[in-house]
């Protein structure tokens, strides 16, 4: 298990002195145990030169494959612990603005009855802010499957709907498809390479659509808002809708397409540094997070 983790720590730090520093081991320790585990494996995990590491084909197969079950090992582990020591200090995390107001805070008060020794500090942010440098635990962000250093654990999928308030429509008229925006009044985000062209798919390929309009917004709750005051037609996550959709106060539209703005398959994912040595804090928001935003 432990050359397991070591395994895993290499690939997230890129380098086997970088999982030497995490641990505050001699970096000629992490290789023999890579060695160790190469040989009994009989397959080469990285390729190693003097100047970079990088996870060979197999090896790449092979980490992706257990990595899972190492960290439920590890959840396993840290749960039987935490039946006699409780969660406990401070937790930092971020998330994007919109994601923050409508989905985290309103689960906070049940975390805190929960782990009432666990305080905790949400940086609402719409950048992606650097979680190493800047001394965050975790942080959870709208995406495909991430790339990168960070460990990265989905909470749940997301999709977006194509939708308008009934006033917009009155005064406006509907559209029959997609290919009808053209003729309406689009809320755009203003963010760079997303905003202006709209991509749709059904039954048959994927086609993209170039949609025009008055506002642009940087910050989906402003872009929301725009949308029940009428502004226009708006592409909006799910999760930022739904309460709307269901109280009449924005109307789905060409509900028969799967839409996005970037990528059809998203979700939220939750990321934090490295595998090893997670803490009691970090692991149980994570779990109640996969807990509370499972529905």
């Amino acid at each position: 298990m432990r050359d397991l983790e070591l395994a895993l720590l290499v690939q997230a730090q890129g380098s086997i002195a970088g999982a030497a520093r995490v641990l505050d081991l001699d970096p000629s320790s992490v290789s023999r145990s890579l060695a160790a585990l190469e040989a009994e494996l009989g397959v080469r995990l990285f390729h190693r030169t003097t100047r970079k590491l990088s996870s060979t084909e197999e090896g790449a197969a092979y980490l992706q494959r257990v990595a899972p079950l190492v960290e439920e090992m590890q959840a396993a582990a840290q749960a039987a612990v935490g039946a006699r020591q409780a969660p406990s200090g401070s937790l930092r995390m971020t998330a994007s603005v919109a994601f923050a107001c409508q989905k985290i805070v309103p689960v906070l008060s049940a975390f805190s009855k929960r782990y009432p020794e666990v305080s905790v500090e949400v940086i609402s942010s719409d950048a992606n802010l650097d979680l190493v440098e800047q001394g965050i635990d975790l942080a959870v962000r709208l995406a495909p499957a991430p790339k990168g250093d960070l460990v990265s654990s989905k909470l749940m999928d997301t999709r977006y709907h194509l939708v308008a308030s009934p006033a917009y429509l009155d005064r406006v008229g509907g559209l029959e498809t997609p290919g009808d925006l053209r003729d309406h009044d689009c809320l755009r985000y203003a963010l760079p390479g997303i905003g202006d062209v709209w991509r749709f798919r059904s039954d048959a390929e994927p086609f993209e659509v170039r949609v025009t309009g008055r506002h642009k917004f940087s910050n989906a709750l402003a872009l929301l808002e725009a949308a029940r005051e009428g502004f226009g037609v708006a592409l909006l996550a799910d999760w930022l809708v739904a309460k709307d959709l269901a109280e009449g106060r924005l109307l789905e539209l060409c509900p028969k397409y799967q839409a996005t703005v970037s990528d059809f398959d998203t979700a939220a994912w939750v990321l934090y540094p490295n595998r090893r040595y997670l803490p009691r804090k970090t692991r149980a928001m994570i779990d109640f997070l996969r807990e509370s935003l499972a529905g």
